[in-house]
C-alpha cells in the first residue's frame, strides 16, 4: 500500500513544493541546498509518487526539506530579496539618494555557522578540501574584465597563496606534474592527500554555457572553509 511507500521513501514530490514550502525563488533554493548539502534523490516508485505522470520530476527527503525549514539563512535570502526590490524601485524612480542609503543598508550574513555544522572538526574539512582548491585555484586565475566580479576573484586569489605558503613552508608538497588542463599538486596534510589542479594562466575563457551561480553557491561556502582551514593552519 501507499504507507508501504511512505515508510520506504519519506519524499516531498517535487521541487516546486519545496520551493512553496520554504517561500524561497528557485535559485535561493539551489544555494541553499548547496550551502547545506541536501540533494536530490531517486525514488523506487517514481511514477506512484508522481501520481503516474511521466514528466520529469525532482524528489527530496521530506526531512531535509523540513531541516532546511529551520536554516536562519532563509530569513536573511528573504530580507535580500526586499532589498532588492527596494534599489530597484528607486533606481526606476531615479532617487539616487534613495538607491545609496538601500545599498548601505544592504542585509549581510556569514557561512560559519554552516561550515562548524558541515565540518564539526579541522580533520573533516582537511579531507573536503579538494573539490574546494580546485575551484579556488580555477577563480583565482579568471580575468578581471569577465562575469565574475574582481573582490571574488580577489578573495580566491588571497586565499590561494595563503595556502601555498602554508604548504611551502611546512614542506608537505608530495607531487606536483603539468598536465593539458594545468599544474596537478599533491600535498599531506596531518597524513590526508589533497590533490587539485592550478589552471594555465593562458587557458581560454571559460564557455558561456557555465551556470555561474551554481558555481558561486559552491565557492562561497568553499572560500568560507579554506578560510578556516588557513586560520587553523
Amino acid at each position: 500500500g501507499s504507507s508501504g511507500i511512505n515508510a520506504e521513501w519519506p519524499l516531498r514530490p517535487g521541487r516546486t513544493q519545496a520551493v512553496k514550502k520554504l517561500q524561497l525563488t528557485l535559485p535561493d533554493f539551489r544555494k541553499i541546498c548547496i550551502l547545506k548539502g541536501i540533494y536530490p534523490h531517486e525514488p523506487k516508485k517514481k511514477r506512484k509518487l508522481a501520481k503516474g505522470s511521466s514528466a520529469p520530476k525532482t524528489f527530496y527527503y521530506a526531512k531535509d526539506i523540513q531541516y532546511l525549514a529551520h536554516e536562519p539563512l532563509l530569513q536573511k535570502f528573504a530580507e535580500t530579496k526586499i532589498f532588492v526590490k527596494k534599489v530597484k524601485k528607486a533606481l526606476g524612480r531615479e532617487e539616487l539618494d534613495t538607491v545609496q542609503r538601500v545599498r548601505d543598508a544592504k542585509p549581510q550574513y556569514t557561512l560559519d555557522h554552516v561550515v562548524k555544522e558541515r565540518y564539526p572538526n579541522f580533520a573533516d574539512a582537511i579531507k573536503d578540501l579538494d573539490d574546494s582548491l580546485c575551484l579556488i585555484f580555477l577563480f583565482s586565475t579568471m580575468p578581471r574584465q569577465g562575469k565574475v566580479q574582481p573582490g571574488i576573484i580577489n578573495k580566491c586569489r588571497i586565499l590561494a597563496v595563503q595556502f601555498m605558503h602554508y604548504c611551502i613552508a611546512a614542506k608537505c608538497v608530495k607531487k606536483v606534474f603539468v598536465s593539458i588542463k594545468g599544474i596537478y599538486v599533491q600535498v599531506e596534510i596531518d597524513g590526508n592527500d589533497i590533490s587539485w589542479i592550478i589552471p594555465h594562466q593562458f587557458t581560454t575563457p571559460p564557455p558561456s554555457n557555465i551556470d555561474f551561480r551554481v558555481m558561486l553557491s559552491f565557492l562561497e561556502l568553499y572560500t568560507t572553509v579554506l578560510g578556516f582551514v588557513n586560520f587553523k593552519l
